[in-house]
C-alpha cells in the first residue's frame, strides 16, 4: 500500500482521490497553494505546495487541470516519488503500452495496444487512445474524446470533450481542440481549433 499526497484540493482532486481509494492505496491528505489548513473530503489539508518536503516517504499526484501548472510543480518537486493513478475500470492493453509517471487515467478510459502516454497527462473518463498513438507530456485528453490509431499529440495540448481525431493525424504542441471538434488533417500551428472539420480560430 502506498501513502499518497494529492496536490490540489478541487474537483479534479476528488476524482483522483476516488481512484486512489479504489486502487487500495492510502490518501495521506492534500496540499494546496490556496488552502493551507482544514479538511477536504474528510482528509487533512497538509499545507501549501512548498510543504511537500515534509513528506519524503509519500507518493505525490498532481490534481490540477492546467498543464503549465502541472509542469511547474513537477519541476519544483522532481526528487519526489510520483503516483500514477489508474482507475480499475480503465481498459489498458497488456501489449506495448507505456504510461508516464504522474499520469491519471480516469474511469472507463481505453488505451489500446502500443500506445505511449507521457508523464503527468490526464486521460479522462470514457476517452479512447487507440493503437500506436503517442501522447506527449502534460496533455489532457478530455471526457469522451476518441483518438484513432497512429495519432500523435504534442506536449501541453488539450483535446476537448467529445472531440474526435481520425487515424494518422499529428497535432503539435500547445494546441486546444474544442469540444466536439473533428480533426481530419495534421495541425502544425499552435492555437485553438474548433468545428467539424476542426479549423484554426486564434493563436
Amino acid at each position: 500500500m502506498k501513502d499518497v499526497v494529492i496536490i490540489g484540493a478541487g474537483g479534479h482532486g476528488k476524482v483522483i482521490a476516488d481512484i486512489i481509494q479504489k486502487s487500495g492505496d492510502n490518501i495521506k491528505g492534500f496540499i494546496d497553494s490556496k488552502r493551507c489548513k482544514g479538511e477536504f473530503l474528510g482528509y487533512p489539508i497538509l499545507g501549501n505546495n512548498s510543504d511537500f518536503i515534509k513528506f519524503p516517504d509519500c507518493y505525490f499526484v498532481i490534481a490540477i487541470g492546467n498543464s503549465k501548472a502541472r509542469e511547474q510543480i513537477y519541476n519544483d518537486m522532481k526528487t519526489m516519488k510520483w503516483y500514477t493513478a489508474i482507475h480499475p475500470s480503465a481498459s489498458i492493453s497488456s501489449i506495448g503500452v507505456s504510461i508516464g509517471i504522474g499520469t491519471v487515467v480516469m474511469p472507463n478510459a481505453v488505451i489500446n495496444t502500443d500506445a505511449k502516454i507521457g508523464k503527468h497527462c490526464i486521460i479522462n473518463s470514457s476517452s479512447t487512445v487507440e493503437h500506436d498513438s503517442k501522447i506527449d507530456d502534460y496533455v489532457h485528453i478530455s471526457v469522451g474524446t476518441k483518438l484513432a490509431g497512429h495519432v500523435s499529440v504534442g506536449r501541453h495540448t488539450l483535446i476537448g470533450a467529445g472531440a474526435t481525431v481520425i487515424d494518422d493525424i499529428c497535432i503539435c504542441t500547445d494546441c486546444t481542440i474544442g469540444a466536439g471538434a473533428v480533426v481530419v488533417k495534421n495541425i502544425d500551428k499552435k492555437g485553438t481549433y474548433v468545428g467539424v472539420p476542426a479549423k484554426f480560430i486564434h493563436a
